[in-house]
């Protein structure tokens, strides 16, 4: 169950990242190393969520 709580807070995280970076490009002036700083971070969490999906599914 914990691994249940880890990729829900994972994939909570992973959305909040998709809102702020939507939030910085709607800006007139918006920073682009902001916002490639916040896409890095998003994908790292995306292929965290990947590997631990697929490490589940091959304990189960």
């Amino acid at each position: 169950m914990a691994l249940d709580a880890h990729l829900a807070e994972l994939t909570e995280k992973h959305s909040a990242l998709k809102r702020k970076i939507e939030e910085e490009a709607a800006r007139p002036l918006a920073d682009t190393l902001k916002i490639t700083e916040l896409k890095r971070e998003k994908l790292r969490i995306k292929d965290e969520i990947a590997r631990l999906k697929s490490r589940s599914s091959h304990v189960a």
